[in-house]
């Protein structure tokens, strides 16, 4: 059986933003506007996103 994933996108810069909120970007693989990383879909990826709504978005 196939692993969920789900697609996570930067959609916001981490300039000026808290420590915290750039670890967890970096956590998820993302450094760069726009990217898409491709991600298992875990309660703990879901918190991470969860925790910075304004710089990632799902897409499908």
């Amino acid at each position: 059986m196939a692993k969920k994933t789900i697609k996570v996108k930067q959609i916001g810069s981490p300039i000026g933003r808290p420590a915290k909120q750039k670890a967890i970007l970096v956590g998820l693989g993302l450094n760069k506007m726009n990217k898409v990383v491709e991600l298992e879909d875990t309660a703990a990826i879901r918190g991470m996103v969860n925790k910075i709504p304004h710089l990632v978005q799902i897409v499908d």
